[in-house]
Parts: C-alpha cells; sequence; structure tokens
C-alpha cells in the first residue's frame, strides 16, 4: 500500500492542531468532574457513543457517509488497529487520571505524540532537520524544568499514584500506535469518514462494559461536564485527523506537546470561577522558564524547514 502523503497546506495544519491542543488541553479538568459519578469504561462509551451518532448524522445530511466500495477496499487489520489502540488509550488515561491528577497526566500522555513523531520518522520516511532535532532537545528541557516538582512527586508518591503514573505511559504507547494506523487510513478514506468507523468501533467495544443508568443522577455540573468531554471527542479528534492530512505527522504531534501548558493554565483559573471544583496550581519561576523552553522547541519542531 503506498504511503499517505500530506496536501502540504501546513497552515490550515497548523490550525487544527492548535485546536486540538486547546480542546485537549482543558478536558482532563473536564473528565475529573465526570468521573466523580460515572465509572471509567462508561465515560469513555458515552463520549464514543455521541461522537459516532452526531458525525453520522452530520455527514448523512451532507451524504458524505462512506459508500460501499470505499469500505471493502479499507485494510481492515490497520482499522482494527487504530480501533483498539484508541480504545486502550482512552479507557488507560482514564484510569490514570483517576489515579493520579490532571497535571501529571498530561505531562505524562506527552509521550504520545513524541512517540508519534518519532514513529513518523520511521514509518513514513518524514525527516527532522537540525533545527528541528535541536527543537526536540529544547523541548525536552523544558518539560523537565516545567513539571519539577510533578516528576519528583513521582519518585516518593504512594503506590497508586505510582501504578497510574505507569498506566499513563502505556496509553501514550497506545496512542501513539492509533496516530500512525489513523494517517495512513487518510490514504483510502477522508479524516471525517476514517474517525466515524473508528468512533463505531469503539463504541462497540465499552458498550458491554458501560452503565448509562448513574447518568440520569447526575448533577448539571456533572452532566454538562460529560457532554463537553463527549462533543470534545468529536471536535478534537475531528480536528487531528484533518490536520493530519494537510501536515506531516512529525509537526502534529510537535504542537500536540503544547496541550499541558493549556492545562497548567486552566487548572490556574479555574479556582477563580469556581473554587470548590478542582485544587489551584502553584507554578514557580523555574516552572516559567520550562514553559517558554516548551513552546519555543514545539516551535522550532513544527515550523522547521524540510531538507
Amino acid at each position: 500500500m503506498p504511503l499517505h502523503q500530506s496536501s502540504g497546506r501546513w497552515r490550515l495544519g497548523l490550525a487544527l492542531s492548535l485546536l486540538t491542543v486547546l480542546l485537549w488541553g482543558i478536558l482532563p479538568i473536564a473528565l475529573v468532574v465526570a468521573l466523580q459519578k460515572l465509572d471509567v469504561y462508561t465515560v469513555t462509551w458515552f463520549r464514543f457513543l455521541v461522537s459516532f451518532g452526531l458525525l453520522a448524522v452530520y455527514l448523512a445530511a451532507r451524504q458524505q457517509l462512506p459508500s460501499v466500495e470505499k469500505l471493502r477496499s479499507l485494510p481492515l487489520r490497520l482499522l482494527a488497529i487504530a480501533i483498539v489502540f484508541l480504545a486502550i488509550n482512552y479507557l488507560l488515561f482514564l484510569q490514570g487520571l483517576a489515579d493520579t491528577s490532571p497535571s501529571n497526566a498530561e505531562v505524562l500522555i506527552q509521550l504520545a505524540p513524541v512517540l508519534m513523531g518519532l514513529g513518523a520518522l520511521v514509518v513514513f520516511k518524514e525527516r527532522y532537520t537540525l533545527r528541528q532535532w535541536i527543537g526536540l532537545s529544547v523541548l525536552t528541557l523544558g518539560f523537565a524544568l516545567f513539571f519539577h516538582e510533578q516528576l519528583k512527586a513521582l519518585i516518593v508518591a504512594p503506590t497508586q499514584y505510582l501504578v497510574g503514573s505507569g498506566i499513563l505511559v502505556v496509553a501514550a504507547v497506545a496512542w501513539a500506535v492509533y496516530g500512525l494506523a489513523q494517517k495512513q487510513l487518510l490514504q483510502r478514506l477522508p479524516s471525517s469518514n476514517t474517525m466515524l468507523l473508528i468512533y463505531g468501533g469503539c463504541t462497540l467495544l465499552f458498550s458491554p462494559l458501560a452503565k448509562p443508568q448513574p447518568i440520569l443522577a447526575l448533577s448539571p455540573l456533572q452532566l454538562g461536564m460529560l457532554i463537553f468531554c463527549a462533543l470534545n471527542t468529536l471536535i478534537a479528534y475531528g480536528a487531528f485527523a484533518e490536520a493530519l492530512d494537510h501536515w506531516e505527522a512529525s509537526r502534529v504531534s510537535a504542537v500536540l506537546a503544547l496541550a499541558p501548558i493549556v492545562t497548567l493554565i486552566s487548572m490556574w483559573a479555574v479556582p477563580f470561577l469556581a473554587p470548590t471544583l478542582i485544587a489551584p496550581e502553584h507554578i514557580t519561576a523555574l516552572g516559567i522558564v520550562g514553559a517558554v523552553l516548551v513552546v519555543a522547541g514545539c516551535m522550532a519542531i513544527a515550523l522547521g524547514k524540510k531538507n
């Protein structure tokens, strides 16, 4: 099978990647609220079900549902890999989030775009320039400084925290595999059709484990956060899939590394709006320096020119 080639519309790819960063950055906070009353299986099932339903209605209204001929031409093994590994990522990320914290979950899940970017160098024959390799080094240093306190906490943390952190690492590996499979599937179907099949497959996987009844007992705030999580899935992954169609996977993955900064800023701002919802984050001067390095490294990787 020929490898997928990006359209070259890098500005559109960058804009879509930044939209994904914003949505993924605030997602952990909403998930923490939803998990106050629901288990990880039900939350994951609901997110996929709503995303599948809304996307199916949208594509049907525009007469853009995948044809039988296109479905028959799909590499089923590759589609199955994308479905299974995205389902694993969703489940393990939620479990790791429940066992640790939003900040810790975001810093560890950033292994995912890094692994995807490195995988793209091998699978899609993408290349980093010297400027991009330097950017990757700066990015790594920035994360080490920005999350200095969180990284220290991993060493002295209780067993549950350490196990949750390990779960998040596995979730990151699963997402990297999904991302590479998703990009290759774009060779056969538009991003919207691909995501429709993936959402539907993941919904079926989690249906036997979901317990929908407690959803009816959620408070307005919890229900609102659950709905937001579902819409976040639809919009963020749609933007991510479309970004892969227009930009190299290695550069998309570099921009996605900005998500933890959005999470930390959101966790700093939320207590001012809802003091009892979540504990505030305290960022040191060293963390601010790390944030600047993270942004600089991401931009060097994302915007560095190809040889």
